[in-house]
């Protein structure tokens, strides 16, 4: 299983303000659906910051995100090892198959693949 990029998840209500904020750091928005905001670098896309309301389809919001390879496999090592399942594997409405998994300091994980 091959890491693609890791997003820590900001909840905010100042979207708007955390855009120009981040904006001074030289992100700029690449993907905006209203209740989460993702903003990267151009020089260097994979460094992202994601800023969040609350999560549409969970019922917690995530503290990070880790883009896999192969979210199937990701999902079966972590229910094998005996992790705590946040939020099951799911399709999401937005190209994403996802699933929440709480790390051993208590920290939501969503763990995601690209459809």
């Amino acid at each position: 299983m091959a890491v693609h990029r890791v997003v820590p998840n900001i909840q905010s209500e100042s979207a708007q303000e955390s855009r120009e904020f981040y904006g001074l750091l030289g992100f700029e928005e690449v993907m905006n659906h209203g209740w989460i905001m993702t903003l990267a670098s151009p020089s260097s896309p994979a460094a992202q910051i994601s800023v969040m309301t609350s999560d549409r389809t969970a019922p917690v919001n995530p503290d990070m995100s880790i883009e896999v390879d192969d979210v199937d496999a990701a999902y079966a090592v972590m229910r094998e090892s005996g992790a705590e399942i946040v939020h099951p594997l799911q399709d999401e409405e937005w190209g994403v198959r996802r699933f929440f998994v709480r790390d051993p300091g208590g920290r939501v994980v969503n763990v995601l693949g690209h459809r």
